[in-house]
């Protein structure tokens, strides 16, 4: 089965193809980076209109890299939320209407899910069931994966996730956008134990998260410290961030009995993050995955990929083409009872 993934649920436009024997094809994305650099974020009409200009000749481009052609799709998977309405809308209209044309199976796929499943595009696929911490955007939560569409939540944000942390610790440091890298790259000339910063919720005795009192933390340092200071606060922070991650991840899986954490979203590819989970959790016995590092931010192939093994679970799972819903807001435990 032939699968084409879209994904456009913010500000990246990511296309791939995905073949439940050979694997992943070929995969393209464009970021928008440089488009909202100048607004030190995300502005929506801005995304919307940047998706519907790249699309389709994403679309042509990973069609051709791949050597396929439309008319040898079997299905098509797209983000149907959680993201922003005006992006989520592009990638539901040209997956739709390209499957209604086409005479295939359309499928909406949860971002959140796509992410989740992301590192078993590895080459070293974790095996169910495992614990997974998604840090994507404004998401910081620990599931309980038993299979497919089978997802329990463990534990979430309560304020700020880990995400948006790191951007609003970046904008505090006077960072370029996108914050988390900028701040990732500051870190690395600082040293992490110069300030005492709090590691929020750190024995609050359940799975829950909270940065947005961390994030307060740092905004007294800045006032207090001189920019020769910030490399120092940035690592300090990141230190925090990354004990209370590691912290909570040993106690989920204590909690669920399991051996196995995957890792998933943009704050995966954080080094400090990767290494510190590593260690700690070989100590305990337990073992890691992390996707491939491009593989970390919004890309069309975790989704390509999530909608391939629902179609191919469950064959009658897709709508027919040419009506569909987008859901800005999107809990993920509602969306595995859809399916």
């Amino acid at each position: 089965m032939l699968v084409l993934g879209i994904e456009s649920s913010c500000d990246e436009t990511g296309i791939a193809l995905y073949d439940t024997q050979a694997g992943l094809l070929a995969d393209a994305l464009h970021s928008q980076i440089a488009l909202h650099e100048a607004y030190g974020g995300v502005v929506p009409e801005l995304a919307s209109r940047d998706h519907v200009r790249r699309i389709v000749p994403l679309i042509y481009q990973t069609l051709q890299q791949a050597n396929r052609t439309l008319t040898q799709l079997d299905a098509i998977a797209y983000t149907a939320g959680p993201g922003l309405a005006g992006a989520l809308l592009v990638g539901a209209s040209v997956a739709e209407s390209l499957a209604l044309a086409l005479k295939i199976p359309a499928l909406g796929v949860h971002h959140l899910e796509g992410h989740l499943l992301s590192p078993l595009l590895g080459d070293a696929p974790p095996a169910f069931p495992f614990v997974a911490l998604l840090v994507s955007g404004g998401h910081s939560q620990f599931m309980a994966v038993r299979g497919i569409g089978q997802y329990q939540l463990l534990g979430e944000t309560v304020d700020d996730a880990a995400g948006e942390a790191f951007d609003k610790t970046a904008q505090l440091l006077g960072l370029s956008y996108p914050g988390g890298p900028a701040l990732s790259r500051l870190a690395e000339n600082g040293n992490p134990e110069r300030f005492a910063l709090p590691r929020p919720m750190l024995q609050s005795g359940d799975l829950n998260l909270s940065f947005s009192g961390l994030k307060t933390a740092v905004s007294l340092l800045v006032k207090s410290h001189q920019p020769g200071d910030y490399p120092d606060i940035a690592a300090s922070f990141e230190a925090a961030i990354a004990d209370v991650l590691c912290h909570k991840a040993l106690q989920a899986l204590e909690t669920t009995g399991m051996a196995c954490l995957v890792v998933a979203g943009g704050v995966g590819a954080n080094r400090r993050l990767r290494a510190q989970l590593t260690a700690q959790l070989e100590k305990q016995g337990a073992s890691v995955a992390f996707p491939p590092l491009r593989l970390c931010t919004d890309n069309g192939a975790m989704i390509a990929y999530a909608g391939a093994l629902h179609l191919k679970q469950r064959p009658g799972l897709a709508r027919s083409a040419g009506a569909f819903t987008i859901y800005p807001r999107w809990n993920l435990q509602d969306y595995t009872r859809a399916v």
